[in-house]
């Protein structure tokens, strides 16, 4: 490429769930008073030098004191799109506004969904109702064992689980049943993602596996990565980042199942790619902890996570830019177990990054694809670009 770049790399890392304050809708979505960031911050002191050395504290006032000089450039972004979930807040990122949310069961799937269902797999399913993972392996999983017949079940994200211990239904199995569900899930039914999610183990003591595969749908129109692949530049999915655009728009994938294999994978990929984007999503925040309510466990992931800080700016060139974001919010703190209208924090950090900035509040997710895609010579739809206000070097 001979476009003159003010960065040849962008690393873009979602922090999935970490919201920073309830939005003023808040209150459509049952979420008033949410705070995941905040009421973090308040549960107990956190060790997170780095991130406060960007500036996350200086976002808005928290528990946790400021720093008089921030290194990087500190945030927060709204969400413009209807919804809450994973697949809206990255395709929002992307250039996408999702007018009407994905749908969703408090109650579970309707019989026409299931009766379908069974019929195409030739068996009765059990379950169908929102749940933990975890939970309901433990409350389903020696039935499941007994039966044969796989579990299905929700949560309050727009998703169609089935859960299948490996010695009853294995893996290429599963899958065949995932896709069969993800074909009858269209229409006013067309669920963001059908998830397998295989176990293995014994009655009181199951495990799910690294055998997760989510079935999502295609975006509805061409977001960033569409265009930077069509440009020629290379964009890297790390962990889940794939398959919530159903693997679409990017040059390679590197699958991993956790924030510290992530990490990695992200770390591989900066010793790999000379220039274009590292989309990374770090899913332990919202699945491990946010919708389990674990403060301490999502406190100490995130000070695992700050700790890697160092060895990913090791790793960072002069031209990186290197984007810390969420996509929704999790309190962990409240009563429900659901995603959070919030606010998401917005950080900015490398060499090229005007230190101190303060970038307030951005209208939309959008701002950040707006961002990358004029740094790489695009255009999204939607989305104020704010690369000229965090870059210390003119044009």
């Amino acid at each position: 490429m001979t476009l003159n770049l003010i960065f040849r790399r962008i690393i873009l890392i979602v922090l999935d769930s970490v919201g920073i304050g309830e939005m003023p809708d808040a209150d459509r979505y049952g979420d008033q008073g949410s705070d995941t960031l905040g009421h973090i911050f308040a549960y107990r002191h956190l060790h997170i030098p780095n991130l406060r050395r960007y500036g996350i504290a200086n976002i808005k006032p928290v528990a946790l004191p400021p720093v008089d000089a921030p290194e990087g450039a500190f945030g927060r972004a709204a969400i413009a799109s209807a919804g809450k979930d994973t697949t809206t807040g990255h395709w929002e990122i992307t250039g996408i506004i999702t007018e009407t949310p994905f749908p969703t069961y408090p109650n579970g799937f309707p019989p026409e969904i299931i009766e379908a269902f069974e019929r195409e797999i030739g068996r009765k399913v059990l379950g169908n109702k929102p749940a933990s993972g975890t939970e309901i392996i433990r409350e389903l999983g020696e039935e499941h064992l007994r039966t044969g017949y796989p579990i299905v079940y929700t949560s309050a994200d727009s998703v169609f689980q089935i859960a299948a211990h490996e010695e009853i239904i294995p893996r290429e199995e599963l899958y065949r049943m995932c896709e069969i569900a993800r074909r009858l899930l269209d229409g006013p039914h067309r669920v963001g993602r059908v998830i397998a999610r295989p176990f293995i183990g014994t009655p009181g003591n199951f495990r799910r596996t690294e055998g997760r595969r989510d079935y999502a749908i295609d975006p509805p129109s061409p977001t960033l990565l569409d265009k930077l692949q069509e440009a020629g530049w290379e964009t890297v999915a790390v962990g889940k980042t794939g398959s919530i655009f159903n693997h679409r728009g990017f040059t390679r994938e590197i699958p991993a199942g956790n924030n510290m294999a992530s990490i990695e994978g992200t770390l591989r990929a900066m010793r790999e790619v000379e220039a274009g984007v590292i989309f990374v999503n770090l899913v332990d925040f919202d699945m491990l902890y946010g919708h389990r309510n674990d403060v301490e466990g999502y406190a100490r992931a995130l000070e695992a996570f700050d700790a890697r800080l160092p060895d990913i700016e090791a790793h960072m060139r002069a031209d990186d830019l290197l984007l810390l974001t969420a996509d929704h919010g999790c309190d962990p703190t409240t009563p429900s177990t659901d995603h959070s209208r919030e606010y998401v924090p917005l950080l900015a950090y490398g060499r090229r990054v005007r230190p101190g900035v303060n970038l307030g509040l951005r209208r939309s997710l959008a701002d950040i694809g707006q961002t990358i895609a004029e740094n790489f010579g695009l255009r999204l739809p939607v989305g104020e670009s704010f690369l000229d206000t965090i870059t210390a070097l003119a044009r």
